[in-house]
C-alpha cells in the first residue's frame, strides 16, 4: 500500500490541531454535541482512512460521530435490517446499484435542498451525478468512483509488431489473430464472465461501446433490440469464443479477481479489468508483466463509441437526519467533509487515492499536479481522465435489478457456451425484464 503524501497528511494534522484547540472553547455547545453524536455507517474499507478523517472532523467541528462498519458482502443485508429497526443513522455509504430500493422504501432522503452539497456537481463526472439521482431527486454526494477500463499488454503488441492498441473491436479481432498465430498467446484476450457481481459492468461496457442499451427511455426492455439493444455485443463475445477462438470458453467461470492474475502472469495481450486494477498489474510485487500494462480508450464499434460503463459510491442521508434542523445541518457539514472539499481541499479523496488506489469522479483533480504524478506512475493520467468523462451510468438500475441480474448473466453464458443464440439469450433477459417491470 502506498503511504499518504506528506502534504495531505501534514494537512489532516493540522486541521486535527486546529479542532481540538476550536473544540475546546465550545463550551456548554460542544457538550452537547459530544453527549448527541451523528451515526455514520460504512462498510469495512478504507476504515483507517475514515477513521483519520473523522478524527480531524470531531476535532474540525466538535461535533460527534459514531462510526461502525460491516463487511461489504453482507453490508446491504446489514443496512436493510438496521433500517427496519429503527437504528439510528445519520449518513451512510450507498451503492448506486441499491439507489432505486433505498428511495422507494424511504430509507435515504434527497438532498436537493442542501446547496453545500449539490455545489459539487458542477466539478463531478456527470455519469456519478446520474448515479446519485433517482425520480428527478439527488439522493448523496459522491466520494468514490471507477469505470470498466480496457487494459493491454505493450509488451506482447511489441513482440507482434503492432504498433498501436486497438480502437475498435474488429481490431481487437485481428490483433488477437495475429498475436495467436505468432504463438505469442493461445488465448489474447481475458473476458471474466463468471456470475458474479462484476458481470453486469463486464457487459455493459461492451453493451455501450458497441451503441447498445439495456433499457429505452420508457424504462422497458431495449436489450433484444437487434440494432440498439446489446444482440451485436453479445454476438461479439460468441464469436470471439466460438468462431475466432481468441476468448478461453471458460471465461464463463473466469471472475474479476482471476482474470487480474491471470492477466497478471504475462498469458494475455488484452482485458476489461476495473481501472483501479492497473495499479496492482503495474506494481512489480504483484505482477510479472509490471510497467507493460497500459489502459486505451474502450474499442467501439461501427454505431458505437469509447463508451465505457461507470460506477460510484456516496453518502446518502437519513429522513432521521433530516427529522431535526440542527441534526440535519451537522450531517451535510459531515457528508461534505467526506464527499466534498474539507477546508479547501478535497483530502478523502486523497487520502483514499493515495493509500488504496481509489478512484474518483472530481474532474479538477485530474489536473492538480501531485495526483497527476502519482497516477502517471502507473497509468496515462490523460486517458484515464478522457475515459472516465465517456462513463454512462448502468441503465438497468431499478428496485428490481437483483432479481433480473441473475436471469441476465445466465442467458448471456448459455449464448456464450453456443446452448442458445444471442438473440433467444436477450429475449430470455427482457422478458424478465418486462415481467419484473410489470409486477413492480
Amino acid at each position: 500500500m502506498a503511504r499518504l503524501g506528506a502534504v495531505t497528511r501534514r494537512s489532516i494534522l493540522k486541521n486535527a490541531t486546529a479542532g481540538i484547540a476550536a473544540a475546546s472553547v465550545l463550551g456548554e455547545a460542544g457538550s452537547a454535541l459530544a453527549t448527541d453524536p451523528l451515526y455514520l455507517a460504512t462498510w469495512s474499507a478504507a476504515v483507517d482512512q475514515v477513521k483519520s478523517h473523522l478524527a480531524a472532523f470531531e476535532a474540525q467541528t466538535g461535533i460527534k460521530v459514531e462510526y461502525s462498519n460491516s463487511p461489504w458482502a453482507q453490508f446491504r443485508e446489514t443496512m436493510v435490517t438496521k433500517f427496519i429497526g429503527n437504528a439510528p443513522i445519520d449518513t451512510v455509504w450507498v451503492s448506486d446499484s441499491w439507489l432505486p430500493e433505498w428511495a422507494e422504501a424511504g430509507w435515504i432522503s434527497p438532498v436537493d435542498q442542501y446547496k453545500a452539497l449539490t455545489a459539487y456537481n458542477s466539478d463531478v463526472d456527470q455519469f456519478c451525478v446520474e448515479s446519485m439521482t433517482y425520480n428527478g431527486k439527488q439522493y448523496g454526494i459522491t466520494y468514490y468512483s471507477d469505470f470498466m477500463g480496457f487494459i493491454y499488454n505493450g509488451e506482447i503488441l511489441d513482440k507482434a509488431g503492432i504498433k498501436t492498441a486497438p480502437q475498435t473491436w474488429d481490431e481487437v479481432v485481428e490483433q488477437s489473430k495475429i498475436i495467436k498465430a505468432k504463438g505469442l498467446s493461445q488465448w489474447p484476450m481475458v473476458l471474466p464472465l463468471a456470475q458474479e457481481t462484476w458481470l453486469i459492468e463486464f457487459l455493459a461496457s461492451i453493451v455501450y461501446s458497441q451503441g447498445g442499451r439495456f433499457t429505452g427511455d420508457n424504462g422497458m426492455a431495449l436489450m433484444q433490440d437487434g440494432k440498439n439493444g446489446a444482440v451485436t455485443a453479445l454476438r461479439w463475445v460468441v464469436d470471439a469464443v466460438q468462431k475466432h477462438t481468441i476468448v478461453s470458453p471458460s471465461c464463463v467461470e473466469t471472475g474479476e479477481l482471476a482474470a487480474v492474475k491471470s492477466f497478471s502472469s504475462g498469458q494475455h495481450a488484452f482485458v476489461l479489468l476495473p481501472k483501479y486494477r492497473l495499479r496492482r498489474i503495474n506494481d512489480p510485487n504483484q505482477s510479472q508483466i509490471a510497467g507493460n500494462a497500459k489502459i486505451a480508450l474502450m474499442p467501439k464499434s461501427e454505431n458505437g463509441s469509447h463508451a465505457t460503463v461507470g460506477w460510484m459510491r456516496f453518502y446518502g442521508m437519513t429522513p432521521r437526519a433530516q427529522a431535526d434542523a440542527t441534526r440535519a445541518a451537522n450531517t451535510v457539514k459531515l457528508m461534505e467533509w467526506f464527499g466534498g472539499k474539507a477546508q479547501g481541499e478535497y483530502t478523502f479523496q486523497r487520502l483514499l487515492f493515495n493509500d488504496l488506489g481509489a478512484g474518483f469522479g472530481v474532474k479538477s483533480l485530474f489536473q492538480d499536479p501531485e495526483m497527476r504524478k502519482l497516477y502517471s506512475a502507473y497509468g496515462d493520467v490523460d486517458v484515464i481522465g478522457q475515459q472516465q468523462g465517456l462513463a454512462r451510468k448502468k441503465d438497468m438500475i431499478t428496485p428490481w435489478f437483483g432479481a433480473w441480474n441473475d436471469v441476465n448473466g445466465s442467458a448471456w453464458q448459455q449464448a456464450v457456451l453456443g446452448k442458445v443464440t444471442p438473440e433467444q439469450a436477450l429475449k430470455t433477459s427482457a422478458d424478465k425484464w418486462n415481467a419484473l417491470k410489470k409486477q413492480s
